[in-house]
């Protein structure tokens, strides 16, 4: 279909107006569905696990933003990197999020979402972790994002 990377962003379009925001989850690839999502965005929120590999991957995704902005949608921009399936236990995780910061500085989000069994039980119950778990952790964590990106501050 010719204009197929531009679908999402023309469905968009009638309503785009009516929301403060539009939260659209993507896979994690970088597929036809994650380039209708950039091309659609202003912002990005990207979640990285608190792992090496998923480190690397970050670079994979600067580049598929350059193509973005070159070709399909110039204003995209990465609002800000959260750290996902954080262990503070562990050094590993530690090691990761300080790698973020030194690589990405001010675009790593405050808050941290912390692995928890509750928010791995959630999706096998249907349900998000703020109504599976409203008082745990890791909804605490999400609440804690919105308010971020809500209250328009700068990401650590």
């Amino acid at each position: 279909m010719i204009g197929r990377e531009r679908a999402l962003q023309k469905a968009l379009l009638p309503v785009r107006n009516e929301y403060d925001y539009i939260l659209i989850d993507t896979p994690p690839s970088l597929g036809l569905l994650t380039i209708n999502a950039l091309t659609a965005s202003d912002h990005v929120i990207v979640p990285v696990q608190c792992e090496y590999l998923s480190l690397r991957g970050l670079v994979q995704l600067e580049g598929t933003l350059q193509m973005i902005r070159e070709n399909l949608n110039p204003s995209v921009e990465i609002r800000g990197i959260l750290p996902t399936m954080f262990d503070g236990r562990t050094l590993h995780a530690k090691e990761a999020v300080e790698m973020l910061k030194e690589n990405f500085g001010n675009l790593v989000f405050h808050t941290k979402i912390k692995k928890t069994i509750r928010y791995a039980e959630a999706p096998v119950q249907g349900s998000s972790v703020l109504k599976y778990d409203p008082s745990g952790p890791a909804a605490k964590a999400y609440r804690d994002l919105a308010k971020e990106v809500l209250n328009g501050s700068t990401p650590s």
